[in-house]
């Protein structure tokens, strides 16, 4: 190949591919390209780093955004009110995240990533703190809002840190340890808060919840490396509009966004009512064994970072179809009476889970050819909204329908998401979003 030709690999074309080879692609290589090796590969201290810090902030964001799923019962019963009025504790939080992110994105690209990351991790620990002192409903909800604003921070600008910072042939790596992390986070603030409910009030709970997450603030501040290719943009309504347009008229993005939205109301509303029904006859478990059921979680920790890096291995397209697929057998199982299987299911539902949402959100920022913040952030907006909006309105079909009624609910979100990842994988790949290797 001619030495004034430039190298492209697409948004979805995996590394090292076939299709690369056949074509005698030669791939970048930092040590001949100055710019590509200040990217962050594999195997560095710096990789380590951005992986501890982003790891410590996915934990905290999630332990504080679900540790209140486990405390729904209880909630129900302190303040007497019905399940689908329990779930605004978290269902505030998704809505109020969702909107922020709206705002955090398009910020984070005018004055930096860490420093909105930063601020959002810790005012979000001090909000839980102060919701744990809350001795009303109203004001439970006033601090839940709270927090999920400030989440927003976090949670609209780490994919876009991890886009910009790390090598493109480790995103997918990366991507799904921060998306263990948030797993981790998730397990670890259900099983702390529905554990300890049994034994303190949950006062209690959100208050050691939200001193933890501090802590893990503070790490996220000192260990993450600053940004070496972030450029800001002027925040003007006309660029915010003009990257509206941009995204929406992409023809990949926004069946993205659905996905995301999709996604996220099925596993909300599957793990806000499963501890209602596990609770009842014939099972009647007690509050804190629903609370170690958690540990399904693990089986999402393992599949982000395992999925995520096969599909950059045989690319997106093929992977994040076949990952909702896998949801969808776990709720079936979920469907029947024996424990041992429910169980199982919710372990394969949360594998499939955490896998489609590491290659999703691993493609936006491969495919967003500008303002990739404000792309991040459509994506999650459209997430929090499907678990708000989802979580919710499920249940409605808990309350009318029992449990078939939620898995018939869930089902048909997830046979949704199954036709949208087969029209993504018919689209052309884009090369704007390419690696350059250029001439020498």
């Amino acid at each position: 190949m001619s030495k004034s030709q430039a190298v492209l690999k697409t948004e979805d074309e995996p590394a090292f591919s076939e299709a690369a080879r056949d074509a005698a692609v030669e791939l970048p290589d930092a040590a001949n390209d100055p710019e590509l090796s200040t990217y962050i590969r594999k195997g560095t201290p710096q990789f380590m780093r951005t992986s501890l810090a982003l790891f410590s902030g996915g934990f905290a964001t999630f332990a504080l955004l679900y540790c209140i799923q486990p405390m729904m019962p209880v909630l129900s019963r302190d303040f007497s009110i019905s399940a689908a009025q329990s779930s605004l504790a978290l269902s505030v939080s998704t809505a109020m995240l969702a909107l922020g992110l709206l705002v955090t994105g398009p910020l984070s690209d005018a004055i930096g990533r860490k420093p909105v990351m930063v601020v959002s991790l810790i005012a979000a620990a001090l909000f839980t703190l102060a919701s744990a002192a809350m001795p009303t409903w109203e004001g439970v909800l006033v601090m839940r809002a709270l927090v999920g604003l400030a989440l927003s921070g976090l949670a609209a600008v780490a994919m876009t840190y991890l886009s910009e910072e790390i090598h493109p042939h480790h995103l997918g790596l990366s991507m799904g340890l921060y998306i263990g992390g948030n797993a981790i986070g998730g397990m670890s603030g259900r099983l702390i808060s529905g554990v300890l409910v049994d034994f303190v009030s949950w006062h209690a709970a959100l208050a050691a919840l939200g001193g933890l997450a501090l802590l893990a603030g503070l790490v996220f501040w000192r260990v993450l490396p600053e940004s070496k290719h972030f450029r800001p943009q002027p925040l003007r309504p006309s660029t915010l509009v003009e990257g509206y347009r941009l995204h929406f008229r992409d023809a990949g993005l926004p069946w993205l966004f659905l996905t995301g939205f999709l996604l996220m109301g099925a596993f909300v509303t599957l793990f806000n009512y499963i501890g209602y029904r596990l609770l009842a006859s014939p099972y009647q478990m007690s509050q804190a064994l629903v609370g170690v059921l958690s540990v399904v979680y693990l089986s999402g920790i393992y599949s982000s970072a395992w999925v995520g890096s096969l599909a950059d291995k045989v690319g997106r397209r093929k992977v994040l179809w076949a990952a909702i697929l896998l949801m969808l057998g776990g709720l079936v199982l979920t469907l029947f009476s024996p424990l041992g299987v429910i169980l199982a299911g919710m372990a394969i539902f949360t594998f499939g889970f955490f896998g489609a949402h590491s290659v999703a959100s691993s493609w936006i920022g491969r495919r967003a050819q500008r303002a990739k913040g404000q792309a991040s952030s459509l994506y999650l907006f459209s997430y929090y909204v499907g678990s708000s909006l989802a979580g919710t309105l499920g249940g409605l079909f808990w309350h009318h329908y029992g449990w078939q009624g939620v898995g018939l609910f869930i089902g048909g979100l997830l046979v949704i998401a199954v036709a949208v990842a087969l029209h993504l994988a018919r689209l052309p790949a884009l090369p704007g979003n390419a690696i350059v290797q250029p001439a020498h």
